[in-house]
């Protein structure tokens, strides 16, 4: 230990204030350990003789973190990076009323941190406020109950929200087992490492955890029988803005540990990249694809390409590029502006491979809230909260979205009926359909394309989604029946003058 001596004070007698930086600092540190080694030679029962070791030791420990704090901030800087991973930590687990909670106290130890310390990254820590304060409120819609209270309610896989197989229904026995979440959009909303769309296709891919306080009329810990079963989720790499290196890395590294019978989900949220040279062959590697993480400059989420460029764009993940991992059963979601490059796609091994697409473009007034994550990922997220979204609703009482949720279930079974019973679907969308998570998916995708086409704003057919292999319309997102669930529900909601109120021929 060093200490700074005076005349004939001992170290007990030298105030704490008057103390040497340094010194100061090991002499406390030096005077907790012999205190705690003291303790450690005290018998484990009686308490009289404890207290007096007691107070001196908490003493010092009090004196000690007073110390800390007044003349190490890196320190709190410590405990802020605390509350930031806790945070992302609890995104992940969709705590989302502790993240509140956590985004409060956070708030205020950046406040006293910046008060107390002259400090250059005042600005960063408002940011990360303000990055996780925009992402808990990205939602479109707010759920309110009885007293107008916000509630917060999981859209992760439930049980009994996806509809069941017909009897007898003969579809694959696929699993999904593992699932590429990637991330590459400049202008979303996100905190950490994690965009808005990256975290709610997450969540799509996520079972709600089963209630283990089972009731049962025996005492004490439940037999094994009685225990639940646990369920697994598929397992999960989540890439924000990776190189195409990173990116074929990871893919490559997944399709190897791929188990057998199992599925690859492969989901791209990024902008697009188009082709910039024509060709009198259009291949796999000729109508551009998604963007992955490069040097090139990009305005409002997109890639700016000189018109001149004679070459490919070698920061682009083109279709071709997925050709390799069809080997194996391939199940792709692209969110992007040049979606419909992976319409292009070629089965080449006969494996099942289907490609869900987004639109390539939005009516203006959706694009304007494009910053709060797509919509397209939002319905296969929560095509409720995508209804109410796109009907213009930014709140609901929780009485009527429980009627709404309780009818779109009714629309998912039928949805699941049209897809399993159509003659002239392409046997891979069956192939997957025995999986929950991909089962569920698909719903939701036909929901979301059928809900577009009725849609009067959406009048481009840039602006409905596709699929590779192509769905069959009539049986699927212009089904009859479907507009008939759908217009149903713009009625519930009161916004049916929103659709077209007629049959497939008014549009």
């Amino acid at each position: 230990m060093i200490a700074v001596m005076t005349g004939a004070e001992t170290e007990d007698d030298i105030p704490f204030g008057e103390r040497k930086t340094v010194t100061d600092f090991c002499y406390l540190l030096d005077k907790s350990k012999q205190l705690f080694n003291g303790l450690r030679d005290l018998p484990q029962y009686g308490h009289k003789q404890w207290q007096s070791y007691f107070g001196r030791t908490f003493d010092v420990y009090t004196k000690l973190w007073k110390f800390q704090q007044q003349h190490r901030p890196e320190l709190v800087v410590k405990k802020l990076r605390y509350y930031a991973r806790y945070i992302v930590v609890c995104l992940l687990l969709n705590k989302m009323d502790l993240v509140k909670v956590l985004v409060k106290e956070l708030s205020e130890e950046i406040e006293d941190y910046t008060q107390r310390f002259n400090t250059e990254d005042q600005l960063e820590w408002n940011l990360v406020l303000q990055e996780v304060a925009s992402f808990v409120e990205a939602d479109p819609v707010v759920l309110l109950d009885e007293n107008s209270s916000v509630t917060v309610i999981s859209y992760r896989l439930q049980e009994g929200c996806v509809p069941p197989l017909e009897q007898g229904m003969v579809v694959g026995q696929l699993v999904l087992a593992d699932a590429l979440i990637i991330g590459n959009s400049n202008s979303q909303v996100k905190f950490s490492e994690l965009t808005i769309d990256m975290f709610r296709m997450l969540q799509a891919l996520e079972r709600e955890p089963a209630n283990i306080a089972i009731q049962t009329s025996k005492q004490g810990i439940l037999e094994p029988s009685e225990k639940p079963a646990k369920r697994e989720n598929p397992h999960k790499y989540l890439l924000y803005k990776p190189t195409f290196s990173q990116l074929f890395t990871f893919l490559s590294a997944s399709f190897k540990e791929l188990p057998a019978n199992s599925v690859l989900l492969v989901y791209l949220s990024a902008a697009g990249v188009y082709p910039s040279v024509n060709s009198e062959y259009e291949g796999p590697f000729d109508f551009g694809g998604v963007l992955t993480n490069s040097n090139r400059d990009i305005v409002n989420g997109e890639v700016i390409q000189k018109r001149n460029q004679s070459h490919k764009e070698m920061h682009c993940l083109h279709p071709g590029d997925l050709l390799p991992f069809t080997r194996k059963p391939l199940f792709i979601i692209v969110d992007s502006t040049n979606s419909n490059a992976y319409k292009n796609f070629t089965n080449m091994f006969g494996q099942p491979l289907v490609c869900l697409l987004s639109p390539k473009v939005y009516p203006k007034s959706v694009q304007d809230q494009s910053q709060r994550g797509s919509l397209f990922t939002l319905f296969l997220y929560s095509p409720l909260l995508a209804f109410f979204s796109v009907c213009g609703l930014s709140s609901v009482r929780g009485k009527l979205w429980q009627s709404t949720q309780e009818f779109l279930h009714k629309v998912d079974r039928d949805i699941g009926q049209m897809i399993t019973r159509s003659q002239t679907i392409d046997q891979a969308f069956l192939q997957f359909f025995g999986d929950e998570f991909l089962r569920l998916l698909l719903i939701r995708f036909v929901f979301c394309s059928a809900t577009l086409r009725l849609h009067k704003v959406f009048r481009e057919a840039q602006s409905f989604p596709e699929s590779y292999p192509e769905l069959p319309k009539q049986d699927t997102v212009e089904n009859s029946i479907l507009q008939k669930h759908i217009l149903k529900m713009a009625t519930l909601l009161d916004v049916q003058n929103m659709f077209w109120d007629n049959s497939v021929e008014a549009y």
